[in-house]
Order: structure tokens, then C-alpha cells, then sequence
């Protein structure tokens, strides 16, 4: 169904091309996965599909990709409409309407497809992904997951024979993302509809792929096999393979219930009088050593929420010592007729870090705006640093709290990465390549000359995160921020940040990533319907919970172990 032969792609100015040497088949009705590092050419691989590359990027396409017989050079991504559904790293780009079920029925109306087939196909969809309830609603409304589903679903109602998804369930709460897959599975396995899907989160899809096609480097040619074969060789894994790895099993378990099955009563009697050490502990160092982040000379004045300030900022009173860094009091938000939060309770220590979980909608996002002032509460207290996050002045504001948002492209406006990070350096009072050097420990690669837009979804993050570290913010709020970034990259990150953490600067994540909180996180807050449903130390908070339990921890209950990390060490230490 689609082909590449011998394809390799060069952009403009490039002095490289991005992939090269690409050579492989997707048979009709297979789902095949596009693993690799940050990087390495994935969605340019996708986009050859779509007709994207070249016809809307620019660049040169050597070699020939077909699919359903059709030339992606010669026929325009409008003439694979047809054939080929595309959803992209970014939601809000595909979205032409206002509402949801106008944005399911557009593709179909594109199409000339009747109404009453348009009117079976919108039911069925709002039905599968769990949008029945959001059918009225704007899109400019919706929580970044629930945007996500509305994407996959706008190009599932015309029935395409040829799926391809970028990172589809990067913005999802576990149980969305399972439900998205099992609908994938079921149009591969009962429509036969051929999937090709880059994702950085294994753990969710790995045990659904046929195939799997490995990009090791940029400019490498894939190396394609079953999944096992893959897995075995493949510098990104999943922690059950990671877990395979350590005990040395063969063949490597891909599930959660394989790897049960090895561990059997070997593993778990090795560890069972062994404890594990807490979330402070655990992950490497970066390969590249970070600087040490300045105290600011002056103010920083640069992205507060997401505005540029150069004024110089005036002296404020410093939070009392001891005060929590961030202290919510039966806050209540209404928005329009929802009421997205409501009586929550919430206080954040300096060096605390606390993940924010719970399904798509619960109000995460929500919570952090609050936090950084972007959002009034309706009613209760709010304090950052000891000052009312909607009544401070946004330049005060900024020496308190900093913000990553879900779309890092909003902190971004300068036409190069080195111009980013010499602005961030220069309104933070730090010195000069203090911001660059914490883009390279985060993601090694990242030329100065490259524009932030042509930067895959991870890169953006790991600038956005940069420019906002370089002002050394006591709270420090992510949104999603893995979102797009593979396992080595995360585990930069979650190091970055344990940093942080242990000099003193407090850290509220919202994430859906079950992983990550079980590597950082001191504690965790379930939301769910805008109300906090649990608040605890991470151990006991994810062990109880079937949805928010890492693979680790659901391999080796009952026993309290959360990551591949804590089972490294604690075998070692008792060698």
C-alpha cells in the first residue's frame, strides 16, 4: 500500500539530507511504527507519505514514494485526499471549523460525500472517541487531549484507506489513548486499513504494531523488522524491554503480561526484601554537563505569560521565609457554564515536585493558568511566592513563576535558535550562552542557525523550556512536557529538573505521562471533573491506580517499584 524506495530528503540551506536511504514497504492492512530518537527525520518520513514533503515544505525528495500507486511527487497532498488521512505533532493546525462535529463532517463535505452518509460516519466517530458529549462544543474550548481526539477523528469519518499519525497519543490520559488504539486496531484488523504512526511513548503502542521501521540517527537508513527484533536493538525502548534487558531475558517481553510472566517468582523473590528509593534518586546524568543556572543580575523582563517586556522591573518584597511556593484555597473556576475547577486544595513546597494527573478536561491546565495568573479564579485564594497571581503585575509576576505551555511555539518569535537564547540570556541577566548550553544538555543537535519552526515538537520544547530555566523561576510550571521527545531526551529533562528541585525551586507538571511522574515526581494530585480525587506520595498514589500505574510497577506488584532505575540499583547494591 505505500512504498519508499531508496527516498532521501534535503531541505533548503540543509547541508545534509534529513533521511536518507529509506527503503521499505507497508503492506495493506499492517500497522507499522516509525521509532527513533528526537530528530532523526520521522515526520519528514510521514510527511513523504501525506505529500507534504515536498510540495508544502520545500526541499528535494529523491528516490519514489507510492502509495495505492499514486506518486507522492506527481499528485499534490489534495489529490491523495482520498486515500490518505493525515494528523499531525500539532492539533490546532488541522482545524478549518469552529465546532467539533462541524470539524468531523468537513473532510467528508470535501469529499461531496452524501448527507446522510456524512450524518452515520459523525455518529459512529463521536461515538469511538468518546467525543458524543463535546459535539457542540468550540474547539478553541477544548482541553490539548481533547483537540487530539477531535484531529484523529476528522480524518477517520472518510474512511481513508492509509492512516498516518505523528506522535497521536502524545496529548492523551492513558484511558483516551487506549481507547484511540483499540479503534486503530480495529480499522487495521476489520476495515484493513494500513496504519503508519510515529510515537515516542512505546509503553502505549508498541504490542500493536506488525512492523516496525527504526530511524537510529539522523541520516540513516531504517532498520525495519518485527517489533521483538526491533525492540532488541533499538537505542528507544519502553521500560518493560528495559526491564527484559536487566534480567537478561530472552526474547524480550513487549507487554506488561509478558513481562509478568518472566518475573514469575525469580524477579520478585530477588527484590522482594530490597526497597526501593525514592523519585530524588532516581535517573542519569545528562550526557553533556549543564551550567550552573545564574541568579538573574537584574529583573528578567522577557516572556511574562506570553508577552515580551524590556522595561527594567522594579524591586519587589521576596516571599516570607518557609512560605509555601505555591498555595491554593478552595479555588473554584467557572468558564462560560463548566465549571473546570472546583474546591481545590492545593499547597507546593520549595524543592517539592508534584504531577498533575487525570483524564483530558480534568482541569490541569487550568489549574497551572491560575497559578501563573493567565486565569481569574471564580472564587478562593491563590498565592504564588506570597502574591495573587491575577492581581500581580506581569512583570513581578515573572520573577515568581514561569510557564512552559502544551504549544511551546507560543514563548517563540525569534527567526533562530541562537537569537532565542542570547534574548533569554539578555533579560535574565544571565551570562551570555547560559540558555544555549541548557538547549544542548537537553537536546544535543540543535544548530543556532535553524528557525524554532522548523525544529520537531521535542527541539521547540526543549528551547521553550531553555529560554524560561534561564530566569531560574521558584515555580516552575509544565504543561505535557514530554510531549515529543523520546526517552533519552526525557531522561535530560527529568534530570534538569531533579536539579532544580534539590536547589530549592518548586515544580507543578501536568502530564499524562505515567513514566515521567514515577521518575520525578514527589507527589501526585488526580484531578478529575475539576475536583482533586487524590493527593499523595507517588508510591502509594500510582500503585493503587490501575490507569496511572507505570509498567514497572504493574510488572512487579505488589511490590512498590516504579521504574527500571529503582530495580537497577537496588540489584546492585545487594551484589
Amino acid at each position: 500500500m505505500i512504498r519508499f524506495e531508496d527516498v532521501s530528503v534535503t531541505y533548503d540551506g540543509a547541508a545534509a539530507p534529513t533521511v536518507t536511504g529509506v527503503d521499505f514497504e507497508v503492506p495493506e492492512g499492517e500497522l507499522v511504527l516509525l521509532v527513533g530518537p528526537s530528530g532523526v527525520g520521522k515526520s519528514t518520513v510521514l510527511g513523504a507519505v501525506s505529500g507534504l514533503v515536498p510540495h508544502f515544505t520545500g526541499g528535494t525528495l529523491r528516490g519514489r514514494v507510492t502509495v495505492a500507486g499514486r506518486d507522492t511527487r506527481t499528485h499534490k497532498p489534495r489529490e491523495l485526499a482520498d486515500v490518505v488521512g493525515t494528523v499531525g505533532q500539532d492539533p490546532l493546525s488541522h482545524f478549518v471549523t469552529d465546532t467539533v462535529e462541524e470539524e468531523l463532517a468537513y473532510g467528508m463535505e470535501s469529499l461531496g460525500l452524501a448527507p446522510d452518509v456524512m450524518r452515520r460516519r459523525v455518529e459512529e466517530t463521536l461515538d469511538l472517541l468518546g467525543l458524543a458529549g463535546l459535539r457542540d462544543r468550540p474547539i478553541a474550548t477544548l482541553s490539548g487531549g481533547q483537540q487530539q481526539r477531535v484531529a484523529i477523528g476528522s480524518v477517520l469519518t472518510p474512511h481513508p484507506r492509509v492512516l498516518v499519525l505523528d506522535e497521536p497519543t502524545s496529548a492523551l490520559d492513558p484511558a483516551a489513548a487506549e481507547e484511540v488504539l483499540a479503534v486503530l486496531q480495529r480499522l487495521v484488523h476489520d476495515l484493513g486499513t494500513t496504519v503508519l504512526m510515529a510515537e515516542h511513548r512505546l509503553e502505549r503502542v508498541v504490542q500493536y504494531a506488525d512492523q516496525v521501521a527504526l530511524l537510529p540517527a539522523p541520516g540513516a537508513a531504517p532498520v525495519l523488522g518485527t517489533p521483538a527484533e526491533v525492540m532488541a536493538v533499538s537505542p528507544v525502548f519502553p521500560p518493560v524491554v528495559g526491564l527484559g534487558r536487566l534480567a537478561d531475558w530472552s526474547p524480550l517481553p513487549l507487554t506488561v503480561r509478558d513481562a509478568r510472566r518472566r518475573a514469575g517468582a525469580g524477579l520478585r523473590d530477588r527484590l522482594s526484601t530490597l526497597a526501593p528509593d525514592g523519585p530524588s534518586a532516581v535517573g542519569a546524568a545528562p550526557s553533556t554537563p549543564l551550567p550552573p543556572l545564574p541568579e538573574p543580575a537584574a529583573p528578567p523582563s522577557r516572556r511574562t505569560g506570553f508577552l515580551r517586556r524590556r522595561r527594567a522591573l522594579p524591586e519587589t518584597a521576596a516571599p516570607a521565609p518557609g512560605a509555601p511556593a505555591a498555595l491554593a484555597v478552595s479555588l473554584t473556576v467557572r468558564r462560560g457554564h463548566v465549571e473546570a475547577l472546583r474546591d481545590v486544595d492545593l499547597t507546593v513546597a520549595p524543592g517539592e515536585t508534584v504531577a498533575l494527573m487525570g483524564r483530558n478536561g480534568a482541569g490541569k491546565s487550568t489549574l497551572l493558568g491560575t497559578l501563573v495568573g493567565l486565569v481569574q479564579p471564580t472564587a478562593g485564594t491563590v498565592r504564588v511566592g506570597g502574591a495573587v497571581p491575577h492581581r500581580t503585575a506581569p512583570r513581578d509576576l515573572v520573577r515568581r513563576v514561569g510557564l512552559v505551555p502544551q504549544e511551546p511555539r507560543d514563548l517563540l518569535y525569534a527567526d533562530t535558535v541562537a537569537a532565542e537564547c542570547a534574548a533569554a540570556d539578555e533579560d535574565a541577566g544571565a551570562a551570555p550562552g547560559t540558555c544555549r548550553a541548557l538547549v544542548t544538555g537537553l537536546l544535543p543537535g540543535v544548530d543556532d542557525d535553524t528557525h524554532p519552526r522548523d525544529l520537531s515538537e521535542g527541539q521547540r520544547l526543549a528551547l521553550a523550556l531553555a529560554v524560561v530555566l534561564t530566569a531560574r523561576p521558584p515555580l516552575l510550571l509544565l504543561d505535557e512536557p514530554t510531549r515529543g521527545l523520546d526517552y533519552a531526551a526525557k531522561s535530560r529533562l527529568v534530570t534538569v529538573l531533579r536539579t532544580l528541585a534539590a536547589e530549592g525551586h518548586a515544580i507543578v507538571l501536568a502530564t499524562h505521562d505515567v513514566e515521567l511522574a514515577a521518575e520525578l515526581a514527589h507527589r501526585v494530585v488526580i484531578l478529575a471533573d475539576g475536583e482533586v480525587v487524590a493527593d499523595g506520595p507517588t508510591a502509594e498514589v500510582v500503585v493503587a491506580s490501575p490507569s496511572f500505574a507505570p509498567q514497572v510497577t504493574k510488572v512487579l506488584a505488589p511490590q512498590k517499584w516504579l521504574t527500571v532505575a529503582q530495580v537497577r540499583r537496588a540489584l546492585e547494591g545487594n551484589r
